[in-house]
């Protein structure tokens, strides 16, 4: 009965997107088209008016998953929602709201909004308010002794993504929010201080654009976090990224998953060195766990919510990073994984994006604060993070100020369709065909092409892309 019942599930919601609205990806793979027919139905399903929330259980008000998920894919696919779900975390526009210590990926997914909509005005007040951010944080959260930022990991405000003597056990009965915890309020992480980095470059472009005698600042202040990163996190003997420093300027010498992936995207790091980190990373039969080892405190049976446990989104941005170093059979990997995860993996035989799973591929809330948390379904960023790697790497889209190149990657498949695709003023169909990596032939419109799609091109185009 069970297989019957996920059977129709999965045949029942496929018809529900196809039959609601003409946006699709099809790859001809069942499970594959069932996944990303789910992942377009989540973002759909988790709008309310315009503001994209960040899950089924979730409410809109974290300014870093409206961030990470316009950033993953809304942007480009359903812009006004990102937008206005963009501009909901702000205090009027003028500065960056909600939790402070990485909301500044904000301004990275701000300046991904412009490149994919090209929205003049929106770019002129993402500018103020982003730099305006940018100024209150390097007063608050600076450590000039380190040339570091303070504040805990990104997205990791729980105390299970911690180990001691920022975890205190003292306190782990009473409260598992990170803040809480004394110990934290001065730690240097290396997630986090890898956006910042990202965030200092995107400033540098927005300012080409708004303020060019300010470009200067923000690319001589990304160079010196550079260096100071790679002074306090990068081991070149081991050939490994460590975690974060702590209060007492011990480093934890930890596998982060999405600081690594960060690292390894925003160049942090160098291609050679990016395989060799990836060669080293612990990975389980479905996918990377998102912090690790398992703490002192958790284990296989019982791992902590930030530890020992997969968190898809994270998964998503480690398939980017491999996917931009050319290590492809991880990309192919990740991608499997959570094809798999998504529809074969819910306790109730239906297709979930599950907010966090085990290492034994079951949806687990995991162990904080000594209990069990709650399965959440339907999780955005879970979702889009799945859509960000057939945009960015199968399809190849690449957002510059110029226009949309195409660099696809492919995924192995012979054939794969989006339709129905919005870029600016543009509304494409992209198809790939063949199966190889690299790119031999670009079609648009019936004609022999460049891959690209100016700025300020506008009606439907058809674009083929064939691989070898």
């Amino acid at each position: 009965m069970k297989n019957y019942w996920h059977q129709f599930t999965l045949g029942f919601l496929l018809f529900c997107v196809l039959t609601t609205s003409a946006q699709s990806i099809h790859t001809g793979d069942t499970l594959q088209d069932m996944a990303l027919a789910t992942a377009l139905w989540t973002i759909d399903h988790n709008t309310e008016g315009q503001l994209l929330k960040a899950g089924a259980d979730y409410g809109g008000e974290w300014t870093r998953d409206i961030s990470i998920n316009s950033w993953n894919a809304v942007s480009l696919l359903r812009p006004e929602v990102a937008e206005y779900s963009l501009w909901s975390v702000t205090q009027n526009r003028q500065t960056i709201g909600h939790q402070y210590w990485d909301k500044i990926i904000w301004t990275i997914a701000a300046w991904n909004h412009y490149l994919a909509t090209g929205h003049e005005s929106f770019l002129t007040e993402a500018y103020t308010c982003a730099k305006n951010t940018m100024r209150q944080l390097e007063d608050s959260c600076w450590d000039a002794t380190y040339g570091l930022f303070m504040g805990p990991a990104v997205y990791q405000d729980g105390i299970a993504g911690y180990e001691e003597p920022i975890f205190d056990k003292r306190w782990d009965t009473l409260t598992s929010f990170v803040l809480d915890y004394p110990n934290a309020h001065t730690i240097k992480c290396l997630s986090t201080n890898a956006i910042y980095y990202k965030a200092y470059l995107c400033l540098a472009e927005m300012a080409k654009l708004r303020e060019p005698a300010a470009v200067a600042q923000y690319e001589q202040k990304a160079a010196q976090l550079k260096q100071q990163f790679r002074i306090h996190f990068w081991d070149a003997k081991s050939s490994k990224l460590c975690y974060l420093i702590d209060h007492e300027g011990r480093k934890h010498e930890f596998q982060e998953v999405l600081g690594i992936s960060f690292a390894i995207m925003f160049g942090l790091v160098t291609p050679s060195e990016a395989q060799v980190v990836i060669g080293n990373m612990h990975s389980s039969a479905y996918g990377v766990p998102t912090v690790w080892p398992h703490f002192k405190r958790f284990s296989d049976a019982q791992p902590g919510r930030h530890n020992g446990t997969i968190w898809p989104h994270v998964n998503m941005f480690y398939a980017s990073a491999c996917a931009q170093v050319g290590a492809w059979t991880n990309f192919d990997f990740e991608m499997r994984n959570l094809t798999e995860l998504a529809t074969l993996h819910d306790p109730q035989g239906e297709v979930n994006f599950h907010e966090i799973y085990n290492m034994s591929g079951e949806p687990d809330g995991g162990w904080q604060s000594g209990w069990h948390w709650p399965l959440l379904n339907h999780q955005t960023w879970c979702a889009t993070g799945f859509l960000r790697n057939y945009l960015y790497w199968v399809a190849g889209m690449q957002l510059h100020p110029d226009g949309l190149y195409f660099q696809p990657a492919g995924i192995g498949m012979e054939r794969v369709e989006m339709q129905q695709i919005p870029y600016r003023k543009a509304l494409l169909n992209i198809t790939v065909e063949g199966s190889g990596r690299t790119l031999k032939k670009c079609i648009i419109n019936g004609k022999k092409s460049k891959p690209f799609i100016p700025a300020d091109a506008q009606g439907n185009y058809e674009i083929v892309l064939i691989m070898q």
